[in-house]
């Protein structure tokens, strides 16, 4: 399912440009526009789910290709030795900002805490 008033479901139907790095057949990864470390990739399903755990109930498969994608995208990004942080956030209080199931690949500097105090 594709969402025409969903940002992430326009990009995958090409309607947005963004710069591509990697895709499959059911995902897509593309560099955010607002990096947040010099590493900072958004990998997506192509069908359109509201949020990571939608995703896991409605399609496990699809979102282990998800996570197999940012394992690629961190392998060739140069920081799955180095290390990487994968983030979903999920719901308003998460942070989610595109309600459309997104992990951030982030890396290539030392990443601080988990969550700001």
């Amino acid at each position: 399912m594709v969402t025409s008033d969903c940002v992430f479901c326009r990009i995958v139907a090409g309607e947005i440009p963004a710069t591509v790095v990697h895709e499959t057949a059911t995902t897509l990864a593309f560099r955010d526009i607002h990096p947040q470390a010099p590493v900072h990739v958004l990998v997506i399903p192509k069908a359109h789910h509201a949020d990571v755990a939608a995703l896991a109930v409605a399609d496990p498969g699809l979102a282990g290709e998800v996570l197999a994608t940012a394992a690629a995208v961190a392998a060739a990004e140069g920081v799955a030795a180095s290390g990487f942080r994968l983030v979903f956030n999920t719901g308003a209080d998460g942070g989610q900002d595109v309600f459309h199931a997104h992990g951030h690949v982030l890396g290539g500097v030392r990443i601080g805490p988990m969550v700001a105090r």
